[in-house]
């Protein structure tokens, strides 16, 4: 019961990042027939939807993107910002999806963004209390590791709609404004973007079978 609880979540985390590896890398050869960057499509979108308080900026690391609702900027990295491929196109689309759901005021969005306080707390808490609950045995430290489990699965949840509908924004608004047209781009960029909404679905697989796993070893402990 136990290897299913963590292992089954493993393997499916690493399935989903492989799946996202090879899909990244294999269309990140290809570039779009329209010649844009992703930078250059981020602000294409952005100027259509009206968002001229959105700024849009190149970020350090690899798939270091996302959208900060609170200063209403895209950071894109630098692959994405300054590459003109299928990749680059779809995932600076997929960023700017969030600015669009910020711009409707979509709920989860909203609510998830509430989160993000609690949810960064929790992670800080976690190796302390897991670590201080399975050497000490102390059940009140396991106590507060499955609440801290708790609110990392709720922000999982909360987050599958919201990664799920920015793709899907992306996803018609690069068809709408002809940013993509053959079918060999539609189809890289459906690739792209829902292999990289495997790993939103793999964390919150994660985040159960943790707080499962935490809840039977204080069952056990009573």
């Amino acid at each position: 019961m136990y290897f299913l609880l963590i292992g089954v979540p493993l393997l499916l985390g690493l399935w989903a990042q492989l799946r996202v590896s090879s899909a990244f890398n294999r269309y990140k050869k290809i570039g779009v027939s329209s010649g844009f960057t992703g930078a250059e499509v981020a602000q294409k979108i952005i100027d259509a939807a009206g968002l001229q308080d959105v700024s849009i900026l190149p970020a350090e690391g690899i798939m270091s993107d996302h959208y900060d609702p609170s200063k209403k900027c895209l950071h894109l990295s630098s692959d994405v910002f300054y590459g003109n491929s299928i990749t680059s196109v779809g995932v600076a689309a997929h960023e700017c999806g969030h600015a669009l759901q910020h711009q409707a005021d979509y709920g989860p969005l909203k609510l998830r963004t509430l989160l993000v306080p609690a949810t960064q707390f929790s992670s800080k808490l976690l190796p302390f209390v897991i670590l201080g609950g399975f050497f000490f045995h102390l059940a009140n430290l396991i106590t507060l590791g499955i609440a801290c489990y708790a609110v990392l699965a709720v922000f999982q949840l909360i987050t599958l709609p919201v990664e799920f509908d920015a793709s899907s924004r992306a996803k018609v608004t690069l068809k709408k404004m002809g940013i993509i047209q053959s079918s060999g781009e539609i189809k890289g960029v459906d690739a792209v973007l829902d292999a990289a909404a495997w790993t939103y679905i793999a964390a919150f697989v994660a985040a159960i079978g943790n707080l499962i796993y935490l809840m039977m070893i204080r069952r056990e402990q009573r």
